[in-house]
């Protein structure tokens, strides 16, 4: 097996030292802000098991990177607006290192902390699609 330079867990850690962290409660009441763009980068098995949070733009963690570039092919208008980005995955893991790679890249997002698994239980709303 090769030795790590880095673990995923410090990495994630380095991550968190440098970029936006956003509590569970204070995410809540961005949800219905105009000036909030809710990013659930996990995947589309993930959102269609446990729901997504209302008004909330999906993009995977796979192509963030080029959706949020204006010289990008795969740009998306979305990432062009004045407005603040607050990513989520399932606990946090993965929008502290997409947070982090998209301020590499001169874009401002912040992320939630504890991820969507909290979401539901500390009272945030949750719309569920149908399995396809």
């Amino acid at each position: 097996m090769a030795q790590l330079k880095k673990s995923s867990a410090q990495m994630v850690a380095d991550a968190r030292d440098r970029i936006e962290e956003i509590e569970t409660k204070d995410a809540i009441t961005m949800v219905d802000d105009p000036n909030v763009v809710i990013v659930d980068i996990r995947d589309v098995r993930e959102r269609q098991r446990s729901g997504y949070i209302p008004g909330s733009f999906h993009c995977t963690r796979g192509m963030i990177e080029f959706w949020v570039d204006p010289d990008s092919p795969y740009f998306k208008e979305v990432f062009g607006e004045d407005k603040k980005f607050v990513l989520h995955c399932a606990s946090g893991w993965r929008s502290a290192l997409t947070a982090a790679t998209l301020q590499d890249m001169g874009f401002e997002a912040a992320h939630l902390k504890e991820g969507f698994s909290t979401w539901e239980a500390k009272g945030g709303p949750v719309e569920c699609s149908e399995k396809k």
